[in-house]
């Protein structure tokens, strides 16, 4: 199976395509493609296949075309890591742990997964990674020595380095992010944003060469509050979504919007739906009208950029991606699963 997961994997790698329709929506269709005893909180669309990781030292396929599952289960020594970050280049797949120790894995020549960067810490928790291009990619985490921590790789994955706090904004006590969606981290260009648990936007426009940060109004009150979740639809237009896990049917202060490329922030549909969300995606060809949010507490849709919102269903995940203006893909607790878009 391992062999057959890997070949897969490679043939999908070597094009990336998007379909294109357009709607306007009233309701959504909930179809489970995978189920399975798995906490999924990070996919990954290739072409025709979606990509995932989660715990128990899991990562799978599903072919959207035929739903073939294809898996594979990694382990450290005694660890079966909890993976809760993937991404990708045109020839490979990475996936990154939580938790202590931080283990980064990609796909390797001789059909398995190899381990390009360890890192231990009893403060070490990375939250979120993504590429710029084939060569150079990017994973944040925690607050460690004063700073947040990100990882950097200009080689295509080989290698990982960590940026020294000397080259980054003085952190936070306690700033992190929250691993919940693997959309912490957007970029666009040379352009990259990173959303922090204390509601700051962390900008760099030379792909973390050097940093600026922007604190945003959304609420962070408590440890369990702040940004979840941002994605950007053009290098100016911006949203970004999160509230309180612990008290998931509050809405105030956790939405917010941007139209400078997040120099400046401001909430929007504060105190009325949708509430806590852990994650949210603008919908392509929608010319940055379209937003579609997720989180346990259902799915939520705005044609209006995040001005007003529908709540279309109760149906729970953590994580979603478009294939296209019409169709996404979900994943949460137990499942992955198809969402069409009537």
């Amino acid at each position: 199976m391992k062999y057959v997961f890997f070949v897969l994997l490679f043939v999908v790698l070597a094009s990336c395509n998007q379909e294109v329709t357009s709607n306007q929506f009233s309701s959504v269709t909930v179809e489970t493609i995978y189920e399975d005893s798995l906490s999924i909180r990070a996919i990954e669309i290739i072409d025709h296949t979606l990509a995932f990781s989660a715990n128990k030292g899991f990562v799978g396929t599903v072919d959207l075309n035929s739903g073939k599952v294809f898996g594979t289960n990694i382990q450290y020594d005694s660890i079966r890591p909890e993976f809760r970050s993937i991404a990708h280049t045109s020839t490979d797949v990475f996936v990154l742990s939580a938790g202590n120790p931080a283990l980064l894995y990609k796909t390797g020549d001789n059909g398995k997964f190899e381990l390009v960067y360890k890192e231990e810490d009893e403060n070490v928790f990375y939250d979120s990674m993504t590429f710029w291009n084939d060569k150079e990619g990017i994973a944040i985490g925690d607050s460690s020595n004063g700073c947040l921590s990100i990882i950097i790789t200009r080689d295509g994955g080989k290698t990982w380095h960590k940026q020294d706090c000397t080259s980054l904004p003085t952190g936070k006590a306690d700033e992190g992010a929250f691993a919940a969606s693997n959309t912490n981290i957007k970029v666009i260009g040379n352009q990259t944003w990173v959303a922090t648990t204390h509601g700051r936007i962390y900008h760099s426009d030379d792909k973390a060469n050097t940093w600026s940060v922007i604190q945003t109004p959304v609420l962070h009150k408590e440890a369990t509050q702040g940004i979840y979740s941002l994605d950007f639809y053009d290098d100016r237009l911006g949203f970004a979504v999160g509230g309180d896990y612990t008290q998931p049917e509050s809405n105030k202060g956790n939405k917010a919007m941007t139209t400078d490329g997040g120099k400046t922030w401001n909430l929007v549909a504060d105190g009325v739906e949708p509430n806590y969300k852990s994650c949210v995606q603008f919908i392509p060809n929608s010319d940055g009208k379209g937003l579609v949010a997720v989180g346990f507490t259902g799915i939520s849709y705005s044609t209006d950029t995040g001005a007003t919102w529908k709540k279309l269903s109760e149906e729970g995940f953590f994580t979603l991606r478009f294939k296209n203006d019409s169709v996404a893909y979900a994943a949460g607790k137990g499942r992955v699963s198809k969402l069409i878009f009537n």
